[in-house]
């Protein structure tokens, strides 16, 4: 494993950015992984279909909450047909390190609410389980 990616991680889970609430948020949508018990909840402002700001709360291990702090770096400011399009391989990739199959969940959480409320549905189309 990379030296870098996991200092970059480790960086996130000890400060993480967009960690917060919004006032009045457009989006807001939470859920946890009940395998482990971490927890997100995501809340979005839009403005003109895309990210205008983007908090997160939650709890639980390095990996949900560093994914959660760097995946809000990413959406903000992006559209939510691009937010659609973001897919669990580009959330892989951002985080930059091997993920073993037990802690795929935790990598994809953030992700997964974020998903579910911008659709407004538990799971969105090309989610598997």
């Amino acid at each position: 494993m990379d030296d870098l990616q996991m200092e970059i991680l480790l960086d996130h889970y000890q400060n993480p950015r967009n960690f917060g609430h919004l006032e009045n948020p457009d989006i807001v949508y939470e859920e946890g992984n009940p395998s482990c018990g971490d927890q997100i909840r995501i809340e979005i402002k839009l403005e003109d279909n895309r990210i205008a700001d983007i908090k997160f709360t939650g709890k639980g291990c390095t990996i949900s909450q560093a994914s959660a702090s760097i995946l809000t770096e990413i959406v903000k400011g992006k559209s939510l047909d691009e937010i659609k399009n973001f897919s669990k391989e580009d959330m892989l990739n951002a985080l930059g390190i091997p993920i073993s199959p037990i802690r795929l969940k935790c990598a994809l959480l953030g992700l997964k609410v974020l998903k579910a409320g911008i659709y407004g549905i538990k799971t969105w189309p090309g989610e598997e389980d």
